[in-house]
């Protein structure tokens, strides 16, 4: 049996709104006499949409009308209707993320397709899936033991992902990006300068401000400062390091300062010994292109010298630098893609009747974090369960929580598992009826009948054979083959070609 799935991608990011369309081949790879296992044997991109600005009515609030338009347009230019469309995803990132009406966006999106995932990614979600999307976390699966990072830097943000064998292991944000100031390129103005910069300039001695014709010196110096304070928040420039050369002027102050004020939530858990790096956004094309020859104001921004002050950095330079496979397109590359398989046979499910479950968010734990004995996979737990977190901070979607498992455990290493999973799932479980674990080895049914028996008033869903990454997203079927497995489409929101 093999079948074809037409998939599309939506990236409605800080400066572009981007469209893809996919067609995946799937197949049953099992043999006659066996459970039917179907996954996804080709992929391809058979329409990659024009990169378009993204429409706002002001700095506030999105066009709805006009990303609605942007999005037919592409549907029709790739040839397809919506019902021709059986899954996809609605990315919006970035800057855009925060305007007013960006739920309103989502919803009207939404609609385009039968089921989609429909996320507004956070800081931390959005480094995971820009890394994947670049190539990043492929290439350092094929790196083992040496850990990569992707500065994914867009309009509004500098999204960091670091990972390590195919894994994201940790993620920050910066409020830099290429729209941080804008400009008039006829008028030679300044249209607009983020608060942020505006206290960067002040301390470093330089005045800048809306209104006035640019100087592309004091633009080229905050670019510099800019650069640098993405280099420390990756550990390859010590915090609390005064300005080297003095390049800056009259500054007063410190880059660890300058850190703090341009994160968006929280730094790297750790300085990572880093082998090498990528770039990917719309700035990267500035990093990786010709610049000698590129009008710097062309798209009314700093994202040309943003890139070439990377170019020139020799913080990032002290690396080896890499080239994705993807840079502007790295979020929305495949978005949408999907895995459809058949978990094993030994599951538990509380309660059937909550069945179908449609679009979970994965939260994967690595190797690394089921090492000495389970010893950190509660902290680590609550920590990427924080990626996850509502706006309000007051609570969580329903996720679902991933991780490989033991081969064949014993009585007392399955309570062992049982009692770090609820440690790490307090905060999430006090708000939340809803517990479903996806394992790699044979072990959901034991494992989901000691979690049934600690939680009877939630509903316990324990599943095995299933392979998912972090960035993922889950479906989950009515029961088939007389209720001993259920269907599971993996949503991959990113892939690398």
């Amino acid at each position: 049996m093999t079948e074809t799935i037409i998939s599309v991608g939506i990236d409605l990011g800080t400066t572009t709104t981007q469209v893809i369309f996919s067609r995946l081949t799937v197949e049953n790879i099992a043999g006659a006499a066996s459970v039917p296992r179907i996954q996804i044997v080709d992929k391809k991109i058979i329409h990659q949409g024009q990169i378009r600005f993204t429409p706002l009515l002001d700095r506030t609030i999105i066009d709805a009308e006009g990303v609605l338009a942007i999005v037919q347009k592409e549907y029709e230019a790739a040839g397809f209707k919506p019902s021709d469309v059986s899954a996809g995803a609605v990315i919006i990132t970035g800057d855009t993320a925060k305007k007013e009406n960006s739920e309103k966006v989502l919803s009207t999106l939404s609609g385009l397709a039968g089921d989609f995932v429909v996320a507004t990614a956070g800081s931390d979600l959005e480094s995971v899936l820009a890394g994947r999307g670049a190539g990043t976390a492929e290439m350092s699966r094929q790196e083992p033991g040496r850990p990569l990072a992707n500065l994914d830097i867009g309009g509004g943000t500098t999204n960091i992902g670091i990972f390590l064998d195919g894994q994201p292991v940790d993620t920050s944000c910066l409020d830099i990006g290429g729209r941080q100031i804008m400009v008039d390129p006829i008028k030679k103005t300044i249209t607009q300068i983020s608060p942020k910069v505006i206290t960067l300039a002040a301390s470093m001695g330089l005045k800048i401000k809306e209104g006035d014709i640019f100087d592309i010196i004091i633009l080229e110096k905050i670019c510099d400062r800019l650069v640098s304070i993405m280099a420390q928040a990756i550990g390859l420039v010590a915090q609390g390091r005064d300005d080297r050369d003095g390049r800056d002027g009259n500054d007063s102050r410190n880059d660890k300062s300058h850190l703090e004020l341009f994160l968006t939530s929280h730094p790297l858990k750790k300085i990572w010994r880093l082998y090498g790096l990528t770039f990917s956004g719309g700035v990267a094309d500035f990093i990786y292109g010709d610049l000698d020859t590129l009008d710097p104001f062309r798209y009314g921004d700093i994202g040309p010298i943003l890139g070439k002050s990377v170019l020139k950095s020799s913080d990032f330079n002290s690396l080896k630098i890499l080239k994705p496979k993807e840079t502007i397109r790295a979020t929305v590359v495949g978005a949408g893609s999907n895995a459809l398989e058949l978990s094993g046979s030994t599951v538990t499910i509380s309660h059937p009747e909550v069945l179908p479950l449609k679009n979970l968010p994965i939260v994967k734990l690595t190797a690394d974090d089921e090492a000495d004995n389970y010893r950190y996979f509660s902290s680590r737990l609550a920590s990427k369960l924080s990626w996850y977190r509502e706006a309000s901070g007051l609570g969580y979607q329903p996720l679902a929580v991933a991780f490989a498992g033991l081969k064949n455990p014993s009585y007392e290493q399955v309570l062992l598992i049982r009692d770090r999973l609820l440690e790490g799932l307090d905060f999430y479980l006090s708000k939340n009826d809803l517990l479903v674990v996806i394992l790699e080895e044979d072990m959901a049914k034991s494992l989901g009948q000691t979690l049934r028996a600690a939680l009877p008033q939630k509903v316990v869903i324990s599943l095995d054979s299933v392979k998912v990454e972090s960035g993922d997203y889950i479906d989950i079927g009515l029961p088939v083959v007389s209720g001993r497995v259920v269907p599971v489409i993996v949503k991959t929101l990113v892939f690398g070609r």
